[in-house]
């Protein structure tokens, strides 16, 4: 991922509104919403980043619920300011560019999920503890 991308108009643009998400918890439902649904209809494009993805929408609908806050401020806000860049359409690289427009999308999600990955873990951890539980 290239520095410039993530301090980037486009990512500024994309943690301030990921600053308004987290304080609504129903817009962020949507937003994981409509990034879900943007995953589901790129499959190929995410390819390895899919189970990391899932797992990130995961923590951040447990978040927004108020269910999981076993994470630090900035690492939320940097998750949900990646999923906020990936379904904005117009960005660095704009998504109706085929086959170049979720290149850029990808790799800062691919940046975030790996930077935040022992958030996530600890996520999946919290995740697997409530299951066990009758």
């Amino acid at each position: 991922m290239r520095p410039e991308v993530r301090k980037g108009l486009f990512f500024r643009r994309a943690r301030q509104r990921a600053e308004r998400y987290l304080q609504e918890p129903d817009k962020l439902r949507g937003l994981v919403e409509r990034a879900s649904r943007k995953a589901s209809e790129r499959v190929s494009a995410l390819g390895p980043l899919r189970e990391r993805l899932a797992a990130c929408f995961r923590l951040i609908k447990a978040y927004g619920q108020g269910r999981y806050r076993t994470i630090p401020w900035n690492s939320v806000l940097i998750l949900v300011a990646a999923v906020v860049y990936f379904v904005m359409p117009i960005d660095a690289v704009p998504d109706f560019i085929l086959g170049l427009g979720l290149l850029d999308d990808a790799a800062l999600l691919g940046w975030a999920l790996k930077t935040f990955q022992s958030d996530i873990d600890v996520f999946l951890a919290w995740e697997r503890e409530q299951e066990e539980q009758p």
